[in-house]
């Protein structure tokens, strides 16, 4: 009797524990009883079947000094997971984002089971930074799922085969978010102003930016008394938000991961730390500033390899900066809070920059079919090929 396939999906990152999960899906829904699956991953693969042998929450590192400093807990875990997959045997690897720790896990899988399809799902951003990586990565695996067009040639270009699937972040469904209901439920009058923080969603970009956000809120607070603010707390720093949000000298309502798309449409304007919310709020016609700090040793080494103009996706899309970015020296309460306070004060310039970001977003694929089915499709011819 012929023994299901079974897939090893590795994510060390929530964001790619949310992939992992709907590839899993994507696969039980063609497969069914005909798959399993082992790996590393977070609550979401988990609820798919992926029991992951550590808590992926300690791999969320960030800049080189941190990831210097937890580089023996690193390789610990890339040995772990290597000896789940010798162990498991599994018929492909799939690779989730976070590149320090899953080239680490490609390189050593390519040596202990070199017959293995190993399958990168998120390639590097080598258009923003260290072009070089996309002939290393082309050299530890057989394909990558890429999420934009504008991913593909540089992998193409040093032979790996390369398949665009999109973004989820597209195909968020805000369909069910009410931003009335929103504003009602905290007593927000519908024509008020209201500032949307997103501080981010790892530890140390809690730490590094919501100092830079309570300064630059109360200086638009000072000067705007009627602006109402709400700040999310992602559901893997929500303790640390909430603790530093309560220390305000300022009401700040906190939004919840399941309200977070109803706050971004009833926003009048948000702020957020660099990252996938991007899109998000540009989907939710929400005009936004972005804005990001590094460590400052780890932004010292890491600067000289930034080749890219734009650290924001639609911006890159566009290769225009449709949201004003501004990082690591130009991330200060008195910029921040110039830019916020442009937008409140121009419905126009709102209005702009809103359909600006509508018509980025078509330039990054939105409204294609769903990646998890593509990226299910092109794991299977993967491994098929790779058979014969």
């Amino acid at each position: 009797m012929k023994r299901p396939l079974e897939i090893m999906l590795v994510a060390a990152e929530a964001s790619g524990d949310a992939l992992g999960a709907g590839l899993a899906r994507a696969l039980k829904a063609r497969l069914g009883a005909d798959v399993t699956f082992v790996g590393v991953g977070g609550a979401g693969m988990a609820a798919e079947g992926v029991e992951s042998p550590f808590d992926i929450a300690e791999l969320s590192i960030l800049g080189w000094l941190e990831g210097l400093k937890a580089y023996g807990l690193v390789k610990r875990r890339v040995a772990d997971t290597v000896e789940l997959a010798k162990r498991e045997q599994p018929d492909a690897v799939v690779l989730i984002d976070s590149w320090g720790f899953t080239i680490r896990v490609a390189k050593a899988l390519r040596e202990e089971l070199p017959g293995v399809p190993l399958i990168k799902y998120v390639g590097p951003q080598v258009w923003a930074s260290r072009p070089g990586r996309a002939k290393t990565l082309a050299g530890a695996v057989d394909h990558l799922l890429a999420l934009y067009a504008f991913d593909a040639p540089w992998f193409e270009r040093e032979g790996l085969s390369t398949t665009v699937v999109g973004s989820q972040a597209l195909h968020v469904n805000m369909a069910g978010a009410d931003p009335a209901v929103f504003r009602r439920a905290r007593g927000i009058a519908p024509d008020a102003p209201l500032l949307l923080v997103l501080p981010g969603s790892r530890p140390s970009e809690i730490r590094l930016m919501t100092p830079v956000y309570e300064a630059a809120v109360a200086r638009l607070k000072a000067a705007r008394p009627e602006l109402e603010i709400a700040v999310v707390a992602a559901a893997t720093v929500a303790d640390d938000v909430i603790g530093r949000v309560a220390a305000w000298p300022f009401r700040a309502h906190v939004v919840r991961e399941d309200d977070k798309y109803a706050a971004m449409k009833a926003a009048t304007v948000a702020l957020a730390t660099s990252g996938t919310v991007s899109t998000e709020l540009a989907l939710a016609c929400a005009p936004m500033v972005i804005s990001y700090r590094f460590p400052p040793l780890s932004y010292a080494i890491m600067k000289p390899f930034f080749t890219g103009k734009y650290a924001t996706l639609f911006n890159h899309a566009a290769d225009a900066e449709i949201a004003r970015e501004l990082i690591q020296t130009d991330a200060t309460p008195d910029k921040v809070a110039a830019e916020v306070g442009r937008l409140l004060d121009d419905s126009e310039a709102r209005a702009d920059q809103a359909r600006r970001q509508t018509e980025a977003l078509d330039l990054m694929g939105r409204g294609g079919p769903d990646p998890s089915e593509l990226a299910a499709d092109a794991v299977l011819r993967t491994i098929v090929s790779k058979a014969g």
